[in-house]
């Protein structure tokens, strides 16, 4: 029965009287479009024609209605924005204070909207003070943009409650969108367009204004750059040039700093500005870790005397440290960044992204319409006031009758009608024939009439018809400039060149951002001097690097220096030359290889026990750097020839070593119980000679080992005898007039011509190379020298010597060498590597 009922109120089943069945998708996507657009147009972009946000406006003209310009007295925050927020803006009080805030914060707008007073924040992200303790009124160049807005120069819209009218834009006298820039993330899309200097973005409105037809090229010969608040620097031009012919780019930015010598001998690296947006304080504390951390190498302090005049962050370098290569780091990861131009605003409620020469025509054509509605305003002013005077010059002239006209009527209206000529004098019997001819004579307009019976009798006097002749004189010459105006587009783009370069000649400063050359990115690689230098890898995994020209050649038979103090418990257990540019294959005894470059070691004293090498690469436990081999002796055909301790030997393509991660990658699959040893580059063409510790050696065809993968353990090179190990190898060919040098850990050695070890087929015990005993020990390890070489030859216990190879004998093999380098007791030889002769120049 229930269904039958009427339709009530009260009736939940009566059906409702507006239903309207939509599509739950439809509805969801017509919603969503409809909020994208609010924010996109009421919220996040900026107009193209003042270059401000809906709440950056309405600021902005709740100060000039409240009166808050800047001759005034500051005013509490707390004021500005509650009566922003009462009239205009219906969204949060933090919202508008943290814009207001930022129209005051001279490193964030290029040309402050608001004049600040009391804590507005700082570069170090500090947050600015509660607007019950702030004050702020509008600066000199925000009047600017307000100026004429009671000329009708702009449409006005209702307010949020249509209580009051608000403008739609400002008629903003100067190009703000340029000249303080914007960002902002809509939905979908977002904005970030630079500041410009006041001074070029003004040449280059007048420039297009008298060149329509102009490229961008053109119009950079007066905007260099975008010009941030915070000054710093922009490096190189195309990306400029890129960001104002299609509205997008990324300048890459870089701080502004320069290196000091300080009065103890030492560097110093003092920052003076920063790029744009970024936040001192984080940047400080970022360097700081990193100097902790051990990634920028050679800083003894940090300190930031930044004060109210400006930024001074202060590095102070060890002594010895290379400037340049802290510089570098400091600029890879602290003092450049990238600065994305999007330049997108709204073009007539559209967001558009939009080049430098249409960013500028779109505020000329604003202007071109602002102009032209306050000269119809003002020529309409002007035509009233002409008007006016007319009628008072015509009062003056008949001041006599007009004062009897007055005295003689009955009332004001009376008169205003007879001043008309609109009183009716066949009603009035009493009227004089006098006052019937005055009257008859005027006929004013009820303005000029209204005007008339204000005036006092003291300005019917001839001096001030003298004055409102020449007034009249004024007016109409304004009336006939206004006309022109309107009547000339030429002259009405005049009166806009005028007006920019009367502003120009007010607030243009210097510029603050200069524009560096792109001279490419230096790397770190690029501010390493290229030097030869040795290395040294202890047993427990600390390495560093020395320059080699500091070890001086020595006799044969010294002690050497100390090249190196390893920790108790721990030995040397490598050296070897490299230059600083070098990329290495660092090998190690478990069949692991890894890639490095040798500037990456950090370099150290002689005295100094090095880094641990898990901070360079990536070593397992018990894994020890055994082989080294440089990458630019490559060439594509070539094989890295790789031998272990049980004398298991193996080819494989150099090519497989082009990828290597930075844990590394397998080289050779090493049995437990065996070690990697040597690795030598070969070129399939020549021949192997491997060394044992007892003093054995066999030389065969490289060819006879034929080529593997990395994952493979290799053939047997040699038929080792008892306890004895593979000590070391060289690839050597059948004209190759080098010497084979043993070195034995007892520090005794010999070089033996390579032609004198003939060749056996791969396997063998081969031949007896050194005699091995309690004088000599067992061989530490064989190399192939010229006579002009030196050595490099280093004990476990981190004494180094440089030797020429021209010191030690050369005698034939199986003979027991002589004294290269005196060994103390209980101290082994670890180590020996070449340093080739330097070809004369």
């Amino acid at each position: 029965m229930s269904s039958d009922l009427p339709d009530q109120p009260g009736n939940v089943e009566a059906p409702a009287a507006n239903v309207e069945h939509v599509r739950i998708e439809d509805e969801m996507e017509q919603s969503y479009i409809d909020y994208a657009m609010s924010v996109i147009a009421g919220r996040a972009l900026p107009d193209v024609r003042d270059g401000l946000k809906p709440v950056h406006r309405r600021i902005l003209y709740a100060m000039q209605e409240m009166g808050i310009t800047s001759g005034t007295s500051h005013r509490k925050s707390s004021s500005i924005v509650g009566e922003t927020m009462g009239n205009y803006h219906p969204h949060g009080d933090s919202a508008i204070y943290d814009t207001l805030v930022r129209m005051a914060q001279e490193f964030s707008l290029r040309y402050p909207l608001v004049d600040g007073q009391g804590n507005f924040g700082s570069m170090d992200g500090d947050p600015a003070a509660a607007m019950r303790y702030t004050e702020a009124r509008m600066s000199p160049i925000a009047e600017e943009l307000l100026e004429d807005i009671d000329k009708d120069t702009v449409d006005f819209q209702s307010n949020y409650d249509d209580r009051l009218m608000e403008p739609e834009v400002l008629p903003a006298k100067l190009p703000n969108l340029l000249l303080n820039g914007s960002s902002g993330i809509a939905v979908g899309m977002s904005t970030n367009i630079p500041p410009h200097n006041l001074g070029e973005i003004v040449d280059a409105t007048i420039h297009l204004i008298d060149n329509p037809q102009c490229e961008t090229d053109d119009l950079m010969e007066y905007v260099k750059g975008p010009d941030f608040p915070t000054g710093a620097n922009i490096v190189g031009k195309d990306s400029i040039y890129a960001a104002y012919d299609t509205g997008r780019g990324r300048l890459r930015m870089r701080a502004e700093y320069e290196i000091q010598r300080n009065e103890s001998g030492s560097d110093r690296i003092v920052i003076s500005e920063l790029p744009f947006q970024e936040n001192k304080a984080r940047i400080v504390e970022r360097i700081a870790d990193d100097v902790n951390e051990g990634t920028i190498e050679g800083v003894s302090d940090l300190r930031d005397e930044s004060d109210r005049n400006g930024v001074r962050v202060v590095i102070d370098l060890k002594r010895g440290a290379n400037a340049d290569v802290v510089e570098n780091q400091l600029l890879e990861h602290h003092l450049e960044s990238t600065f994305g131009v999007i330049n997108l605003a709204l073009v007539d409620g559209q967001p558009q992204v939009l080049s430098l020469k249409q960013t500028l025509d779109h505020y000329i054509d604003h202007r071109r319409e602002v102009v032209r509605r306050r000269s119809e305003h003002d020529l309409e002013e002007a035509k009233d006031r002409a008007h006016i005077l007319e009628g008072r010059l015509k009062a003056v002239d008949n001041a006599e009758a007009i004062v009897n006209l007055i005295t003689e009527s009955a009332d004001r209206e009376q008169a205003q009608q007879a001043l008309e000529g609109k009183l009716d004098l066949d009603e009035l019997d009493e009227a004089e024939p006098e006052y019937r001819d005055v009257q008859a004579t005027f006929d004013f307009s009820a303005e000029q009439a209204e005007h008339i019976l204000r005036m006092q009798i003291g300005s019917l006097t001839s001096m001030e018809a003298g004055e409102i002749e020449d007034e009249y004189e004024d007016v109409q010459e304004r009336i006939d400039y206004l006309e022109s105006v309107l009547a000339s587009e030429e002259k009405l783009l005049g009166v806009i060149k005028d007006e920019l370069r009367e502003l120009k000649e007010e607030y243009d400063d210097d510029r603050r951002t200069s524009i560096l050359e792109d001279e490419g990115q230096v790397t770190h690689e690029d501010l390493i001097p290229e030097e030869d230098c040795l290395v040294v890898i202890t047993e427990q995994d600390y390495i560093k690097r020395m320059p080699a020209a500091g070890f001086d050649p020595q006799r044969r038979g010294g002690k050497g220096i100390i090249g190196s103090d390893p920790k108790e418990g721990d030995r040397v257990s490598k050296v070897f030359r490299a230059n600083t540019h070098d990329y290495l294959l660092c090998f190690t005894n478990q069949g692991q290889v890894y890639r490095l470059k040798t500037y990456e070691i950090p370099e150290m004293s002689r005295t100094a026990r090095g880094k641990s090498a898990v901070n360079i690469i990536d070593l397992d436990d018990g894994e020890e750097i055994t082989a080294v081999v440089d990458t630019d002796e490559f060439e594509e055909d070539e094989c890295l020839t790789m031998v272990t301790q049980q004398g298991y030997v193996k080819r494989t393509c150099v090519a497989e070593f082009d990828n290597i991660l930075s844990t590394g990658i397998i080289a050779a699959s090493v049995e437990d119980g065996d070690e990697l040893v040597d690795v030598e580059v070969t070129d399939r063409t020549g021949d192997l000679v491997i060394a044992t510790e007892q003093g054995m050696t066999i030389r065969f065809d490289e060819e006879e080992v034929r080529e593997m993968g990395r994952n493979a353990r290799g053939v047997r090179g040699i038929a080792l005898e008892g306890e004895d190990r593979v000590a070391g190898m060289v690839s050597t060919t059948d004209d190759d007039e080098r010497d084979l040098l043993t070195v034995t850990c007892n520090g005794y050695g010999k070089r033996t011509p390579l032609t004198e070890y003939r060749a056996q087929s791969r396997y063998g015990k081969g031949l007896i190379d050194i005699k091995t005993g309690v004088r000599n020990g067992t061989v530490a390890t064989v190399k192939a020298v010229e006579e002009t070489d030196d050595i490099i030859v280093m004990s476990e216990s981190g004494q180094i010597m440089r030797c020429p190879v021209g010191e030690i004998s050369t005698v034939g093999r199986n003979t027991k060498g002589v004294v290269v380098m005196d060994v103390d007791d209980g101290d082994r030889v670890a180590s020996v590597d070449v340093i080739p002769a330097q070809p004369e120049t």
